[in-house]
């Protein structure tokens, strides 16, 4: 029997809460992430680890606020980088840690208000293998192609 969840939209629908703002375990930036974000807020790439990143492990990722949210989020404003958002934000919650961990899908949407919980672990998985590809296949920012 087919599932009745084929598409992204069966199984998660945005509330603008920023809820996914906090991070499930921290919003991870990539180089092409520093580049576009300096550039979109008009700071030096050098600079914007020690500015606005925290070591985590190996990685750095976005500095939070007192709210527990990424300094770039404002209540009123939502996201202020969204045209340059780290590819993690981008890809949330359709992210490679559910493909490995089907299981991780409900701890996420216990905080995060526009998730389906009890979604069957193979319509999950290929609803994500969809969104990841047509997110990998979205042409990059012009920075991102001088790389």
């Amino acid at each position: 029997m087919e599932s009745e969840y084929r598409t992204a939209e069966d199984i998660f629908e945005c509330k603008m809460c920023g809820d996914c703002c906090k991070g499930f375990g921290g919003t991870y930036v990539t180089r092409n992430d520093i580049v576009n974000i300096s550039l979109f807020i008009h700071s030096d790439p050098d600079k914007f680890i020690d500015q606005y990143c925290d070591p985590s492990g190996s990685r750095h990722v976005l500095t939070r606020g007192e709210d527990g949210r990424c300094i770039f989020f404002d209540k009123e404003k939502q996201c202020t980088i969204h045209p340059v958002k780290p590819y993690m934000c981008k890809a949330w919650p359709f992210i490679a840690a559910v493909i490995k961990v089907p299981e991780n899908w409900d701890i996420m949407a216990n905080s995060c208000p526009g998730i389906k919980k009890g979604i069957p672990h193979e319509a999950l998985i290929k609803i994500i293998e969809i969104e990841k590809e047509k997110l990998d296949h979205i042409k990059p920012h012009p920075q991102e192609e001088k790389e």
